[in-house]
């Protein structure tokens, strides 16, 4: 049952050993490091196609596949990297982790509920990979299944909008375990302005999952209903309208962007203190923001729809709104920069990281301005404009988030230190082959180049090809990373306790974690970056 040896600590790593205990263990630390094994291996699989897909483009015409793949990949490309990769992402993974820990908690409050949603969200990733094999027919619909084409296509579009659907339904129950941990398993002191800012992005980024994600679900199944008993909902053959579905698809999918880049927003908050040795500037602004960009996202997703018809007053309370809601997102900016400044700043990896989100992240949010007025979207709607600003904001900001979180919480996860100087290097390339990648998108797309589109004028080459190079560039910075983290975590040096001075929970237990988290529930008596003291623990 207990395999360790006498000189090895116990902890949730070794307490039980061999595959079956991982498969069936409620430990919400085993289980978010389930979901970042199969996260990670899907998004290089994804990752993977995306760079076909950017050599496909290198040069006009047919180069290594045909349309019909193009489009094949385009779609798995984005189920995966969506569906499979960020929505769940830094949820699921530092979620399940470290929000127990951090509120002083000994574990989530359905621990049972908890693996079953790893599992959902497994049976999900699986349909979406059987759809693009099943009869010879991979679904080309892109991953937002516009419809009448997700009505009509030939392929197999049922299984994979049955695939997004059980996805959600694992999205809902991590959402509401999350939601009852925080409201009922806080440490005895600790108020809802003495928790730390991490569990307050994951709190808001719930109430998302719980409430918008349904509605995505609802409209799935009305899609396969469609399909397979001929009901009239948004094909217009049966009598349905499709603009109701992107209102309906948009609803969900535009709060669903804040599903992904709420807790990266969580995740370089807690970075910037500890590496400033300074509390974090503005902590109720920050906490209070990441309830009002909840709320707002709800409301903004019509300027997806600037060019379907829609009425003057509804494209400029659209507007608007999507103005509004960089309003909570500028604060944070802004009390992330004040948190660095005078403090004793160390530029470690995951601060590297962490100060690049910021500056991805700002260029994905001005340029989102750009999208949200309607004189701007209608001249670069679906451009390339639009794949750059979309991966500014997810990649640059997501990504970035959790390379962020996993230099910043891996010696406490393994007991182990990475090597700084490939960390540095990995970020190096990394940094510079994303912007290679997607920065000439905003030129070509403000120049006209369609997005999703196979082929392309001539006048657009130079911008492909630096384009290309950049994902190769992109890709052999993530080789790197990986690679420094994987060869550390079995023969790193050991870690200790408190290797970055952090003053939360978490950094005040062993690394790795006791498999309970803490031998008794601490009493919280204070906020939650005090560094008065920092180096009493290490």
């Amino acid at each position: 049952m207990n395999n360790q040896t006498t000189t090895t600590p116990l902890n949730f790593l070794n307490h039980q050993t061999g595959l079956w205990s991982w498969l069936t263990s409620t430990d919400h630390k085993r289980i978010g490091l389930l979901y970042m094994y199969s996260i990670v291996t899907f998004f290089l699989v994804a990752a993977v196609l995306g760079l076909l897909m950017k050599i496909e483009k290198s040069a006009p015409g047919e180069t290594i596949m045909t349309a019909q793949t193009y489009n094949a990949l385009f779609t798995l490309h984005g189920i995966i990297m969506i569906f499979i990769v960020v929505i769940p992402g830094l949820a699921a993974v530092f979620g399940n982790i470290f929000l127990p820990i951090m509120i002083g908690a000994k574990d989530v409050a359905f621990p049972k509920l908890n693996l079953f949603s790893f599992y959902l969200f497994l049976t999900g990733a699986g349909l979406g990979l059987y759809s693009q094999f099943a009869n010879g027919h991979s679904p080309d619909t892109g991953w937002t299944f516009y419809v009448p084409y997700s009505a009509e296509a030939s392929s197999n579009v049922v299984i994979a909008l049955t695939a997004a659907f059980t996805l959600g339904f694992a999205s809902i129950l991590t959402g509401l375990n999350f939601i009852v941990t925080i409201h009922t398993m806080r440490a005895p002191g600790m108020s809802w302005f003495r928790m730390p800012l991490f569990p307050w992005s994951l709190y808001a980024t719930a109430w998302i999952q719980l409430l918008a994600t349904p509605v995505v679900g609802i409209t799935l199944l009305m899609v396969i209903a469609e399909r397979t008993l001929h009901v009239g909902f948004f094909d217009p053959k049966l009598g349905g309208d499709p603009v109701l579905y992107q209102h309906l698809f948009w609803i969900y999918s535009h709060p669903a962007v804040y599903v992904m880049i709420l807790p990266a927003m969580g995740v370089v908050t807690e970075i910037f203190p500890t590496f400033s040795q300074k509390p974090v500037f503005g902590y109720v602004p920050i906490a209070l923001s990441s309830l009002a960009i909840a709320l707002v996202g709800y409301f903004v997703w019509g300027h997806h729809m600037f060019t379907s018809g829609m009425s003057y007053e509804s494209r400029w309370f659209f507007s608007l709104l999507t103005f509004l809601v960089a309003i909570p997102s500028a604060i944070k900016v802004f009390n992330w920069l004040s948190t660095m400044y005078g403090g004793s700043v160390d530029l470690q990896p995951p601060l590297l990281y962490a100060i690049s989100f910021i500056f991805l992240f700002t260029i994905g949010g001005f340029t989102g301005l750009t999208l949200g007025s309607v004189a701007t979207d209608i001249q670069v709607h679906n451009t390339d404009f639009v794949v750059a600003h979309f991966h500014y904001i997810i990649f640059g900001g997501m990504g970035f988030g959790f390379f962020a979180g996993i230099h910043y919480w891996f010696p406490k996860i393994y007991g182990k230190l990475y090597s700084i100087r490939w960390a540095n290097i990995g970020w190096g390339i990394l940094f510079t082959g994303f912007n290679l990648l997607y920065f000439p998108m905003f030129i070509m797309g403000i120049q006209g180049m369609p997005r999703r589109y196979f082929d392309y004028d001539p006048k657009f080459q130079l911008g492909q090809t630096i384009s290309t190079i950049g994902a190769i560039i992109l890709f052999t910075g993530l080789i790197t990373m990986i690679s420094n983290l994987i060869y550390h975590a079995y023969k790193g040096a050991t870690a200790p306790a408190n290797p970055w001075h952090g003053v939360t929970l978490e950094w005040q237990i062993p690394s790795p974690p006791p498999h309970e988290n803490f031998d008794e529930i601490p009493v919280i008596t204070r906020g939650p970056y005090v560094f008065d003291n920092p180096h009493t623990t290490k």
